[in-house]
């Protein structure tokens, strides 16, 4: 079966401007048309995250959705714009999971010992996504364009020209912004 989302670009756009325009009906319509698209959009997220997180791509996009359906008075531009906002959500839905991970009545710091591997430590995962989002949102304070340029290809998956779109900038803007966040990214995590 062909995907939705790819049959009706026009009809998810549709529907975001009456959901824009406070139809709240509109986003029950919306959801069966992007869904599937999400769950990849969640897939993607979880394939960098540790092998054993207990967070489904069902369930990151459920989450991620409840925070969408709470936005008020967005102005969608279109479909990507959409999706670069949901795929913001997950990572914000995944940082939040990893924080609360960290959380002192969990143990925090402490690293965590698996009974079948007792002789070695196992690094605390939820640490990486923190590292990520500490140097994305550093990268922001900088220059908040590339920072955004590095959520759209990277947690959203949007293409070049999709991410200019979004951002109302050229092609070749967001391919200079994306050398430079990448170089930039690469350097501040290797502190």
């Amino acid at each position: 079966m062909a995907d939705p989302v790819l049959q009706s670009p026009g009809e998810v756009t549709g529907l975001l401007g009456t959901w824009s325009g406070g139809d709240r009906a509109a986003l029950d319509l919306l959801m069966p048309l992007v869904h599937e698209e999400l769950k990849r959009l969640a897939r993607r997220h979880l394939a960098r995250e540790r092998s054993d997180h207990t967070i489904q791509a069902t369930a990151l996009v459920n989450e991620a959705f409840m925070r969408l359906a709470r936005e008020r008075g967005m102005r969608w531009q279109d479909r990507s714009h959409f999706f670069a906002v949901a795929a913001q959500l997950m990572r914000f839905v995944l940082i939040d999971y990893a924080r609360r991970r960290r959380r002192p009545r969990r143990g925090g710091d402490l690293h965590r010992l698996a009974l079948a591997d007792a002789p070695e430590i196992v690094d605390d995962a939820g640490a990486g996504a923190m590292a990520v989002d500490a140097a994305l949102s550093s990268l922001a304070r900088i220059d908040e364009r590339k920072a955004r340029v590095v959520e759209l290809r990277v947690f959203a998956g949007l293409t070049f020209d999709e991410s200019a779109r979004v951002l109302g900038v050229s092609s070749v803007t967001v391919a200079r912004d994306w050398r430079f966040a990448r170089a930039w990214l690469r350097r501040e995590m290797a502190r």
